[in-house]
């Protein structure tokens, strides 16, 4: 008989006898419920493994499970498995080194301007002072609406209220072709950074700066205008 069976035996006698009188037959069910109850007993469990550890036993098991089945099926086995798994760690480093934290699609529907209009001189004062004390998204997005208001002064937008930096951009770069990519990625970079959560540089604001300098010094593109020597 074994050890088991011991157990279950004496814990059934006991149960019928109280341990003092000679054996009798007992039947099957009594036998087994006094055996579940003398194994219910704590003594009987002092060693068994907590069930946060039969749960980490199973999951290393699995997970042992895996890799073999990964690797035997990989050419070169159990190398060959752990190239792939650098390569694919490679990838992703690389491409957040390249693209950056993921951020929301920087393309906004909102509006440039906010309720209270002002000039573009008053714009350009704005930036400056957000620039100076190193607050450099409000610097951004002050110096893109004092390009827009500036293109609305010289009548080369109309005013509109509503209108977005993309729609801006776009409308700007018919009558100054020359600055159309500049002006895109100007009101890019205005997204960006006011929804899409981008972090403003000293460089993006010194960028609009300079657009803004220079959107002042040249001359527009009128459309329909006749090209010198056409009507000769």
């Amino acid at each position: 008989m074994s050890p088991a069976g011991g157990v279950l035996w004496a814990a059934a006698l006991r149960s019928r006898t109280g341990g003092d009188e000679p054996p009798v037959t007992i039947g099957r069910d009594p036998a087994r419920e006094a055996a579940r109850r003398e194994l219910s007993e704590p003594a009987y469990h002092q060693d068994d493994t907590s069930l946060l550890q039969r749960g980490l036993n199973r999951f290393w098991e699995w997970l042992d499970k895996l890799f073999s089945a990964a690797s035997g099926a990989t050419p070169g086995g159990g190398f060959g498995l752990l190239v792939i798994v650098l390569a694919v760690v490679a990838l992703a480093v690389a491409l957040w080194w390249r693209l950056g934290t993921p951020r929301r699609s920087a393309h906004s529907t909102a509006a440039l301007f906010d309720d209270r209009p002002r000039t573009a001189a008053e714009h350009r004062a704005a930036a400056e002072a957000h620039a100076a004390q190193g607050h450099w998204t409000q610097a951004v997005q002050e110096r893109m609406r004092a390009i827009v208001r500036s293109l609305e002064e010289r009548a080369l937008l109309d005013p509109r209220p509503g209108r977005t930096a993309d729609e801006a951009a776009s409308e700007a770069g018919r009558t100054l072709p020359a600055h159309t990519d500049r002006l895109r990625t100007a009101a890019r970079d205005f997204d960006d950074i006011t929804y899409g959560g981008r972090t403003a540089t000293p460089q993006t604001y010194e960028r609009l700066t300079t657009l803004d300098s220079e959107l002042d010094r040249t001359t527009p593109t009128l459309t329909g205008s006749v090209p010198r020597g056409a009507a000769e």
